[in-house]
């Protein structure tokens, strides 16, 4: 199947983020999309960054829609300095949502005073004003002509935003987890990611 590219820029906002990087002990994150987007995969990369490259503890789950692709779907990650206690994830420190369906479902319950990033080309986040609303897909087809890589751009907007692990950490994790032959292309798309960030915390 060939990409095709998404719709031509569109108002995009750059509200500062409502999150005080690296400052909980214990963080949680969800990462919510349709099937497909590769989000469950962000959740396993985002954890493996948080233990085996940078010695923190991390618990990682997911849960799928009732449709293989098009369903709604979630990969949960809890990242602490500590022993964590409790595996759930109860009330998100950080969401990021990839999809209508996925801000629907799985957005209502942030932590107040939380980190919401959206892609702003598929998700109406009027009702959440302080959103961080960026074109996540677009942004990854521009990048790497592909638009799955949407999933590796929308952690290194997070990690760019919060610092919940370091970049070099992430980056080799994306690097383990890449198909052999895209480990270019997946660190070109996390650092996209990155620069955007960079942006959201000059407003």
């Amino acid at each position: 199947m060939t990409d095709k590219p998404p719709a031509p820029y569109k108002n995009v906002s750059f509200p500062i983020a409502g999150i005080d990087a690296g400052l909980f002990d214990r963080t949680e994150v969800r990462l919510a999309g349709e099937g497909g987007q590769g989000m469950i995969l962000a959740g396993i990369i985002l954890a493996e960054a948080a233990t085996l490259y940078d010695g923190k503890n991390a618990i990682q789950s997911q849960s799928y829609g009732p449709e293989a692709r098009g369903g709604a779907s979630k990969s949960e990650v809890v990242i602490s300095a500590g022993e964590i206690d409790h595996p759930e994830v109860l009330q998100p420190d950080v969401v990021v949502v990839l999809s209508r369906e996925a801000y629907r479902k799985f957005a209502s319950n942030l932590k107040p005073g939380g980190l919401l990033i959206v892609d702003s080309d598929k998700v109406d986040s009027s009702g959440s004003p302080h959103a961080v609303c960026l074109p996540i897909t677009r942004m990854a087809f521009e990048t790497t002509g592909r638009i799955i890589t949407a999933n590796t751009v929308a952690l290194g907007v997070l990690v760019g935003l919060t610092g919940l692990v370091s970049r070099q950490a992430l980056e080799k994790a994306v690097t383990a987890r890449a198909p052999r032959g895209t480990e270019d292309i997946n660190l070109k798309a996390l650092e996209a990611g990155f620069d955007a960030a960079k942006k959201v915390n000059k407003i």
